[in-house]
């Protein structure tokens, strides 16, 4: 397997662009899964000094997708790569009933590195997750206004409580709960039961629908249970082990299993990541034909642009992105 150097040196010696090296190997990718390829891949490591929301889930990512869907063979299934932060939870819905209209449930999840939050809730979605030992997923707990949405309840519930039993303390509560109107508590608990109904009925009709439906709900109540507990986990940017996430009960396969399969997987990583760190791209879309929705950022200004383009290139649309509100 060429490692991250290894494909660094190919970029130069041959004078090739990020992209020719990078579709390149999604190719060798298919050949091998003989399945539509899509990468949704995010540079948020790369460019951490820039606007997060540039580089999580929104719903500009929904032209990305029906661009490099389009004319692919849909009977063949659908292997999706996943580098992600997460992001905007409606977005994350919409992308995720958008690519089951398109495949049904028959869609793989290939996390090579990280799909953090609604990242790991499109995995969910999926009915195969593929990771390395060295990859994670993360917790689901909703973030609203960026701040974790059970510990909001939980500072409310704990206010109630202790005013209830010591008038005295509204003094200490008081200046901290005006700071909040009157329906952000029900704000974040909607947060909490949409992301609980959407990943529990994705579990139900995707990963563990061949399950008698007692014995798939004992498994996906323990597995959404866990994932959404912040008290569980005490950060939303926990990164959970595939060990962790097998041993909860998802359909983890390991890609040590199948050296040709990793191999080809951490090539198209590695080429990501390689683009990310040298050019101005902040996230891919991309199919194994080469058909691309390129999103760059034009620093200082952080403007994102985005660019549609196929194998040779000569499709272009730009236009600025815009940020999303309530955040996985």
């Amino acid at each position: 397997m060429p490692n991250a150097n290894d494909i660094l040196n190919e970029i130069h010696l041959t004078g090739s662009t990020f992209d020719v090296i990078r579709r390149s190997y999604l190719q060798k990718l298919h050949e091998l899964t003989e399945q539509n390829i899509i990468i949704y891949y995010s540079g948020w490591l790369q460019k951490q000094n820039i606007d997060g929301r540039f580089a999580s889930i929104s719903d500009v990512d929904m032209s990305g997708f029906m661009t490099v869907l389009h004319g692919l063979d849909r009977s063949k299934g659908l292997d999706l790569i996943l580098h992600t932060p997460g992001g905007e939870q409606a977005a994350t819905e919409r992308l995720v009933n958008y690519l089951r209209s398109m495949f049904g449930t028959k869609i793989r999840a290939f996390v090579p590195h990280l799909a953090m939050s609604a990242g790991t809730m499109i995995a969910c979605a999926c009915e195969e997750i593929f990771m390395g030992r060295h990859s994670s997923l993360g917790p689901i707990d909703p973030q609203v206004n960026g701040m974790p949405a059970q510990s909001v309840i939980d500072s409310f519930n704990r206010a109630h409580d202790e005013i209830k039993a010591d008038q005295t303390k509204i003094l200490v509560w008081h200046p901290i709960l005006s700071k909040y109107n009157l329906s952000f508590r029900d704000q974040c608990q909607d947060a909490i039961d949409l992301t609980v109904n959407m990943v529990t009925e994705w579990l139900q009709t995707g990963m563990f629908s061949d399950m008698s439906e007692a014995e798939a709900q004992d498994v996906i109540n323990t597995i959404v249970d866990t994932l959404k507990d912040y008290e569980e986990f005490k950060s939303h940017n926990r990164h959970l082990s595939s060990e962790f996430c097998r041993d909860l009960g998802l359909k983890v396969s390991f890609l040590e299993d199948n050296k040709p399969l990793q191999d080809a997987v951490l090539s198209v990583h590695h080429a990501c990541m390689h683009t990310f760190a040298s050019t101005r791209a902040i996230k891919i879309i991309e199919n194994h034909e080469g058909t691309a929705f390129i999103q760059q950022v034009n620093q200082p200004q952080n403007i994102v642009v985005n660019q549609q383009e196929n194998q040779q290139g000569n499709q272009r649309q730009r236009n600025q992105g815009q940020g999303g509100r309530r955040r996985r």
